[in-house]
């Protein structure tokens, strides 16, 4: 592979998602919606901006879809500023799992989603930052991640 090729990282099922991510080799490409951007950090309107990636098919589900990463929150789960996450559609999310999650139906994150008593604590992947507390009414879960896409470093 050189440098200038994307790297695909697959999720692999029942391990902690910073040791889950599994390399995967760029054959058997397919296309799946790029939507736009969701923050790592602060949550960020929700914008729709029509556009694509490739991907391996392996990757892809029913309801697959994409979105660019934009912020530092999930680095301890090995998701980085500018990749590109591969997310299967879901209403709903297990208690610890990355999600992608509208808040009051305009603002877009990715977090861990953790289901408390008070309500729900949307939890970053990075020492600095703190958790977001929010009602379970005031959430929608978009999405989980289950793949991404690392773009490579034009300056290396």
């Amino acid at each position: 592979m050189s440098r200038l090729e994307p790297q695909y990282l697959f999720r692999q099922p029942n391990l902690p998602i910073a040791e889950a991510w599994a390399p995967l080799d760029a054959d058997d490409l397919v296309e799946v919606p790029l939507l736009g951007s969701v923050a790592a950090g602060m949550p960020i309107d929700a914008c729709i901006d029509a556009g694509s990636v490739e991907v391996p098919s392996r990757m892809v589900k029913r309801n697959t879809y994409a979105l660019r990463v934009c912020g530092d929150s999930m680095i301890d789960c090995n998701i980085f500023d500018g990749d590109v996450i591969i997310i299967e559609r879901r209403e709903s999310a297990e208690n610890g799992e990355t999600a992608v999650v509208m808040i009051n139906d305009q603002e877009v994150t990715l977090k861990k989603l953790y289901i408390e008593k008070s309500g729900v604590r949307l939890q970053p992947a990075n020492e600095a930052m703190p958790p977001i507390y929010l009602k379970n009414s005031d959430i929608q879960v978009l999405g989980l991640v289950m793949g991404v896409v690392r773009q490579p470093d034009l300056a290396a």
